[in-house]
């Protein structure tokens, strides 16, 4: 069974190990980054638990436009309480448990957060090979994004909350 969770500080080791399995160097968040998402975002950073473990996690800060940019990764906001744009940062899942439905879990945890915040939407860059994997959750490819983390190209994908 999957749990999801609001992160905590003690989370910290573990999620550096998943972001770093599922993330190139380049590409990963830092220990840093997630100690600042963890203090200043709690409230849109979930952890999955399966089996006494952290299988997964997802986390972003809600902002005022509908994509994502590259000062996000580096200068985080506290969320407000009402409406933005719901972001995603991040989505990792652990290995060993990849095809039990935990990014699913997530998504979903993190989209009845961002419905009952009347967020406008949820917006993610992800590469073009993981566009369809967001199309399933009812993401749309709204085009190359400007970003430039990591060094690749990135797809922005956007889900309308109505």
């Amino acid at each position: 069974m999957i749990k999801i969770r609001n992160v905590k500080m003690e989370d910290l080791t573990q999620l550096e190990i998943i972001e770093n399995l599922c993330f190139s160097k380049e590409e990963a968040a830092t220990i840093e980054a997630f100690k600042e998402r963890i203090k200043r975002i709690p409230d849109s950073f979930f952890v999955a638990e399966m089996d006494g473990e952290i299988a997964g996690l997802v986390n972003g800060p809600v902002i005022d436009s509908v994509y994502i940019t590259d000062n996000l990764f580096s200068m985080i906001k506290n969320n407000p309480a009402i409406g933005g744009h719901q972001s995603i940062l991040g989505l990792a899942v652990a290995p060993q448990f990849q095809g039990h439905g935990v990014a699913a879990a997530l998504l979903d945890h993190l989209e009845k957060e961002a419905r009952r915040k009347k967020r406008e939407t949820i917006t993610l860059t992800c590469k073009l090979d993981l566009s369809a994997f967001y199309e399933k959750y009812g993401y749309r490819n709204c085009g190359v994004s400007a970003s430039q983390h990591g060094g690749v190209s990135w797809y922005n994908m956007c889900k309308k909350m109505d």
